[in-house]
């Protein structure tokens, strides 16, 4: 497993790896929300909805590429141990919820890949790379993956917020580093 610098207390922090691979699917993560709610409240089907369109897909696809490195890189490499006086409870919440961000950056990009395909629209990465046609279009499937790709990001987004009020609060008012630990410059 991986070694940790030390932090405050002789707290271990996250490696720059796993810092940088954090930073990028949640700035992704925020830019895609964004677009797909900017995009979708675009009436009708304009040649400027078709192009954030394609950026909504293009931002999908990179972010699965680093959420899998992220998985790969969390699976050999340990995070390091919660801040000690950490209740036990927030503890496991803690590990739930970062066990379900890891789940929902790799399903959501894959629903939306589904529902695009169902849609009868290929994935063209960057307009580029044809992306494999793993489906046929399909009116059955595609309300299907329409309404999972929605509600599993408005999943995503309520734990994200949830994530992000917890380390606002260890740094806020338990002042215990945790938060320095994902973000350097507060150490």
């Amino acid at each position: 497993m991986g070694k940790h610098a030390s932090g405050p207390g002789g707290q271990a922090n996250y490696t720059a790896t796993a810092i940088g691979l954090h930073w990028l699917i949640a700035f992704g993560i925020f830019a895609a929300f964004g677009l797909g709610l900017y995009m979708t409240g675009i009436p009708g089907l304009t040649p400027t909805k078709l192009k954030l369109f394609s950026w909504h897909k293009w931002l999908g696809v990179t972010i699965f590429i680093v959420a899998v490195l992220r998985v790969i890189w969390r699976a050999t490499h340990a995070a390091p141990p919660v801040a000690p006086g950490t209740p036990a409870w927030q503890a496991r919440a803690a590990a739930a919820a970062h066990h379900m961000l890891y789940v929902l950056i790799l399903i959501v990009p894959i629903t939306g890949y589904l529902y695009s395909l169902a849609a009868g629209v290929p994935v063209v990465y960057l307009g580029l790379w044809k992306l494999p046609v793993l489906i046929e279009a399909s009116d059955t499937l595609k309300p299907i993956f329409k309404f999972a790709h929605i509600w599993l990001n408005y999943g995503m987004a309520a734990i994200v917020v949830v994530h992000a009020a917890a380390a606002i609060k260890h740094q806020l008012v338990d002042r215990d580093g945790t938060l320095g630990r994902m973000i350097p410059f507060l150490r």
